[in-house]
């Protein structure tokens, strides 16, 4: 099977490595899903200047192999969401806040009750110059719906009422919805909710989007070639082509970055970038608050059934600890809370710092002195295995035992969803509401910490059904509160995402968390 370039004379950068899923499971992209319409900053060097139209940008992703599918509802992997992004259109995407703003949706209205919700849609056109309307937006999401399919939107589209949604009108949509639902913008901004033309079945040979690239080819685990569409409703791109190269293997992406090959390399190591940043080589870029990083404890078994020895481990991590070591110092202390400086984030909670006498303290009173327990981590992840060395030899300072067990790299994220009492964890961007709603009710499919308190669960509703955006913040808070005092997530740091780019690249965001419209978008890039 071909798996990328095997020595492709054009690229000598790029090397053959073989599938690299997203991280799998809740860590990936779906765990991601994350837009808005605020234009990027400056990037390299932000030494700015006027945009200047023209030229080629080539850029260098990790890819999935001969397997990989221009098909945006079937986009699993960062090059896939990248390439889907060039050639299509959502309706909302998430800004670097995780607030949904809109894109192809013009504006959205809900009634007095919030299952009810009407769109209307902007002035667009697809590539084939035909308009976007009510009908491909319809078609659309019932594809991702369709239960015969393996869609990635299926999940975050579950709240529509389908068939009983209509066109009202060439450019407005009425969505009923199965329930109230406040945050009914973020199913439209949804990871993978991309509208294609009413009938659009072929995605590989010559794929119709509205985006601000238009397709030229695509040689599955290679390459793609996109060029300008001078009709795109945000401004025609200053670009005149882009390519997504295939190099799976990070040292071939920065090598290629080095020798020219290339003028843009996604996802590089703290390593690498410390290696590079300020040598006046290539541009290091840093999109911070990218990704999530916690140990998750089952709240539903020994030990961390007993509330107070959840407490106990919150106060045994010294973060700063973990992130300089497990991350290398590329992110910022967490405060066990999921989101930091996304839209509802509870800022205003003391930062949460070790205690070791009160960890002692709280878990003699639980009946857990010389409490052994195992952590589960793998190599799925950079930095798994060194935060969980790193917190052992700090639980040991109170006389925890943490014996840490490697699993499988294949299987891990499924094995911790229901296994062990404690693993290491992380999760891309996402809203909040989408964390409360994945992870944390007790009817949560990913719900890793076994959290499942009904009380919760109807504060969830609570804010899904109250239409005051002020009002539905402050029950937001007040489950953020429970959360911090007994939750099961340990979130001990947010991971930047790092880019690395050539010199004369301009216009790439530096607030764009991973997954938010403004990552890995080059519409709105130039070569200086």
């Amino acid at each position: 099977m071909y798996e990328g370039p095997v020595n492709d004379p054009r690229f000598p950068g790029l090397r053959r490595r073989g599938f690299l899923a997203a991280a799998g499971g809740v860590a990936g992209l779906g765990a991601l899903a994350l837009a808005g319409c605020t234009s990027p900053s400056g990037g390299a060097a932000d030494g700015g200047g006027k945009p200047r139209r023209g030229g080629k940008l080539r850029a260098a992703f990790a890819g999935g192999g001969a397997s990989e599918t221009l098909d945006p509802h079937l986009a699993n992997l960062f090059a896939d969401a990248a390439r889907a992004k060039a050639l299509f259109d959502k309706l909302a995407d998430f800004g670097a806040d995780l607030a949904a703003e809109p894109r192809l949706a013009a504006s959205w209205e809900p009634n007095t009750t919030l299952d009810r919700w009407t769109v209307k849609l902007r002035k667009a056109s697809f590539h084939n110059g035909k308009p976007v309307t009510a009908r491909d937006v319809l078609y659309s999401f019932r594809r991702i719906a369709d239960p015969k399919k393996a869609f990635r939107a299926k999940a975050s589209l579950e709240p529509l009422d389908l068939k009983a949604s209509r066109a009202v009108d060439e450019r407005t949509v009425e969505f009923a919805l199965k329930r109230p639902t406040a945050e009914f913008p973020n199913l439209l901004a949804a990871f993978g909710a991309y509208i294609v033309p009413d009938g659009a079945t072929d995605f590989d040979t010559k794929p119709v989007g509205s985006g601000p690239f238009r397709f030229v080819s695509f040689t599955p685990g290679r390459s793609a070639v996109f060029r300008r569409n001078d009709d795109y409703w945000d401004g025609a791109p200053y670009l005149e082509q882009l390519e997504f190269l295939v190099a799976n293997e990070e040292s071939a992406r920065v090598n290629s970055l080095l020798g020219g090959q290339v003028e843009y390399a996604h996802e590089l190591s703290p390593t690498t970038a410390r290696a590079h940043e300020g040598k006046g080589q290539i541009e290091i870029v840093r999109l911070r608050n990218s990704a999530m990083q916690a140990f998750a404890m089952k709240t539903d078994r020994p030990p961390f059934d007993d509330k107070r020895v959840r407490e106990a481990f919150f106060l045994l991590a010294d973060r700063k600890e973990l992130v300089d070591g497990a991350l290398s110092g590329a992110g910022e202390i967490g405060n066990d809370l999921f989101g930091k400086g996304y839209e509802y984030y509870a800022d205003g909670l003391p930062q949460r710092a070790q205690d070791l006498d009160r960890a002692r303290h709280l878990l003699k009173k639980a009946g857990a002195d010389g409490l052994r327990v195992t952590l589960d981590t793998s190599a799925v992840a950079a930095g798994f295995t060194e935060a969980a060395a790193i917190f052992r030899d700090q639980a040991a300072k109170a006389g925890v035992q943490v014996k840490v067990a490697m699993g499988s790299k294949d299987s891990y994220w499924q094995d911790t969803l229901e296994s062990g009492t404690l693993c290491c964890y992380r999760s891309g961007a996402m809203p909040i509401e989408s964390h409360f709603s994945q992870r944390l009710l007790s009817g949560s499919t990913t719900n890793a910490t076994k959290w499942h308190h009904k009380d919760f669960d109807a504060l969830y509703q609570q804010a899904q059904s109250t239409k005051d955006k002020k009002d539905r913040a402050a029950v937001y808070a007040r489950m953020q509160r429970r959360l911090y005092a007994e939750g099961g997530f340990l979130v001990w740091g947010f991971a930047d995402w790092i880019l690395g780019t050539a010199r004369t690249v301009r216009g790439v965001a530096h607030k764009a968390p991973a997954n938010t419209l403004d990552w890995a978008r080059f519409d709105k890039v130039w070569l200086a």
